[in-house]
């Protein structure tokens, strides 16, 4: 099969499209003949070289998969060859008590496809069978690859973690990148008003139709006084971020108090400074997520079912042009989502 692989850490340079053997499964397996594979922010780190993300060199990239199945384990009578799937990113045990318990990404053994194993940067991929879910009729594979990931993560964030009601505010950083279009939809579907922030003014009507009250550009405004004018002084209840440092000191600033800033990125750094009289004084609430539940994300997979949340894709390229993908992924000039299509 072909392959986008590499085999040292470094830029997108060090990507080369090549022949690789099928996988071969295993009983509880699934092989997935893949017809489009969504870029994460991940794929970079990890191309980059992170110490969280070990994994034998060479390595094929790729955690939001859409395809249909090529093959079965013997153990496997809930998947079916010739189904449409698309697959569940976070692998899981299954076993221990956090996964019998519904909390899935808390697993001793979680880890992400294209991360720690070999991911959708190819024309077949294997996976665990209960990682394979149908595609809702009325989408295209591309558009079942864009939601897993950031659909999952950014429900996580807004509801197990932020606890986000009917009539509250909150601020979603970053309405252009995959994590922040899903939230901005999710979140107006709660019934809260939505401010978010954008880098470019194309970007801003894009942003609105995606159902966000306001909308700020952060390269012409300070973030934390647009949002103080939006909010007559008071502040959020809810921050969602997942850049880091270049957004860290607005997203608290923007906070009410008692507010409650969710992070799950850091696409800018890992180190932030923070000022503990301002945290306690303020009681605000810090909180780190990392992905979501497996019933988080067949709940977003029937909404998108039912057309309530859309997936927004920028461009599509190519399998062998995945490096060229890459890039534009790093110049921060897309809104929505990236897809590789085999």
């Amino acid at each position: 099969m072909k392959a986008v692989l590499f085999r040292q850490h470094g830029g997108p340079d060090k990507l080369s499209y090549e022949d690789m053997p099928i996988p071969t499964i295993g009983l509880d397996d699934v092989l997935v003949r893949v017809k489009a594979c969504a870029l994460n922010h991940l794929d970079l780190w990890v191309r980059q070289g992170n110490p969280a993300y070990p994994m034998p060199l060479p390595h094929v990239l790729g955690s939001d998969v859409a395809g249909i199945v090529e093959q079965v384990g013997s153990n496997v009578d809930s998947v079916m060859v010739g189904q449409r799937v698309f697959v569940s990113p976070g692998i899981s045990c299954w076993k221990c008590e956090y996964c019998l318990a519904g909390r899935d990404n808390f697993c001793r053994s979680y880890s992400l496809l294209g991360a720690m194993m070999h991911g959708g940067y190819a024309e077949y991929v294997k996976v665990p069978f209960r990682n394979v879910l149908p595609i809702p009729e009325n989408l295209s594979f591309e558009q079942a690859a864009a939601f897993p990931l950031v659909s999952v993560t950014a429900s996580h964030m807004l509801f197990a973690l932020a606890g986000l009601q009917h009539g509250e505010t909150v601020l979603i950083m970053g309405a252009g990148s995959g994590v922040g279009m899903m939230a901005v939809q999710m979140a107006k579907l709660a019934g809260a008003r939505v401010l978010t922030t954008v880098g470019s003014d194309d970007k801003i009507p894009k942003a609105v139709l995606l159902g966000a009250d306001a909308v700020i550009n952060h390269a012409k405004e300070k973030v934390a006084d647009r949002v103080k004018l939006l909010t007559e002084g008071r502040g959020v209840d809810v921050v969602i971020e997942h850049i880091g440092p270049e957004v860290w000191d607005s997203s608290l600033e923007s906070l009410a108090k008692g507010g409650r800033l969710i992070t799950c990125g850091a696409t800018t750094g890992g180190d932030v400074k923070l000022n503990l009289r301002y945290v306690f004084s303020r009681q605000l609430t810090i909180k780190g997520s990392y992905m979501g539940t497996r019933a988080e994300l067949v709940k977003a997979a029937d909404m998108m079912g039912q057309g309530r949340l859309i997936s927004v894709i920028d461009r599509t390229f190519p399998l062998q042009q995945a490096r060229a993908a890459q890039e534009l992924m790093e110049s921060r000039k897309f809104f929505g989502k990236i897809v590789l299509t085999v």
